[in-house]
């Protein structure tokens, strides 16, 4: 007899995950998704790629604003009687009673090796915090964010090139292929759950626009950490002369200078360690995209300028 299984997620993130499940056989009953978010000029109605990937499958959706204290949800999710939910970047907090209503419970899948980078942001703040390795982890939801125990976790190097988008696709890759491993061990209790190591936890807090600002006297390597960490959005930046520049990519180099020094025609900034980075890829404010030699040619930005002022 087919399991019924519910899945629940509703970045990018979670679309391959839940087209393995759909393409391998496994019974998806139902779609739990963030409800449609008008864009910023409110002339659109943006559906999560959760939706869009579920109406092509022709999987019953639905896109509750809440959960908490939503009789209707959990009457629904009690009669259904599913045997396992799965969770992957949902972006509401399941509800304690909630827990009780699926026979195997509900399984996260974690983008990050846990109890390290708990929390809303794992990909990029193990990425602004240079750290060569990450991963996902496949947990059972408790109580409290990501405390739950974890049956599996599975590793991938994070290269000096990566960003939180490459990185991203590669975290999804792989938990597309590995849920495969672990759903009929669970649902068939041959798996073993082991409770996390509280002791080691460390939380990737939601990011924050701000957080992007590019202080000069940071290091080479922390200033690179977060143009890759923020990369595409919100975006490593700096503002000179009231105009703001986003960097998009950038490589380490080794001249130095002044702090915030341009050392060159082509975009070389001295930073705080006596290293500095060369941009590659930058954006001014209120235009597309550039490589750095379509940028510098008609910027005021020029070799000898100083980023701090």
């Amino acid at each position: 007899m087919l399991k019924k299984i519910v899945f629940m997620g509703t970045p990018l993130f979670a679309v391959p995950i839940l087209k393995s499940l759909y393409q391998n056989g496994y019974s998806v009953s139902v779609v739990y998704t963030q409800p449609p978010q008008k864009s910023q000029r409110g002339q659109k109605i943006n559906k999560s790629p959760i939706q869009g990937i579920s109406e092509t499958l022709k999987i019953e959706y639905r896109t509750p604003s809440s959960l908490k204290d939503n009789k209707e949800e959990y009457n629904y999710l009690k009669e259904l009687d599913a045997d396992i939910a799965i969770v992957v970047a949902y972006g509401q907090i399941i509800p304690p009673e909630y827990l009780r209503l699926v026979k195997k419970g509900f399984i996260n899948i974690h983008a990050s090796l846990l109890p390290k980078w708990r929390g809303a942001a794992p990909i990029q703040r193990s990425i602004m915090n240079i750290e060569k390795e990450t991963g996902v982890s496949i947990m059972k939801i408790g109580e409290k964010l990501d405390t739950g125990p974890v049956c599996n976790s599975y590793k991938i190097e994070i290269m000096d090139n990566d960003n939180a988008e490459t990185v991203s696709e590669k975290l999804s890759a792989l938990a597309a292929e590995k849920i495969l491993d672990n759903i009929d061990g669970i649902l068939e209790d041959k798996i073993e759950f082991k409770e996390q190591n509280h002791n080691e936890a460390s939380y990737a807090s939601k990011i924050e626009k701000t957080e992007g600002q590019i202080k000069w006297s940071e290091t080479a390597e922390s200033i690179i950490g977060k143009i890759n960490g923020l990369y595409p959005s919100p975006g490593a930046f700096f503002i000179h002369k009231g105009e703001r520049y986003k960097i998009l990519k950038a490589d380490l180099a080794s001249s130095s200078g002044d702090t915030g020094e341009v050392l060159d025609n082509y975009l070389e900034i001295s930073c705080g360690n006596k290293k500095s980075i060369k941009v590659l890829e930058i954006q001014r404010q209120g235009k597309r995209p550039q490589n750095i030699n379509e940028f510098m040619l008609g910027s005021q930005i020029k070799k000898g300028s100083n980023l701090n002022n």
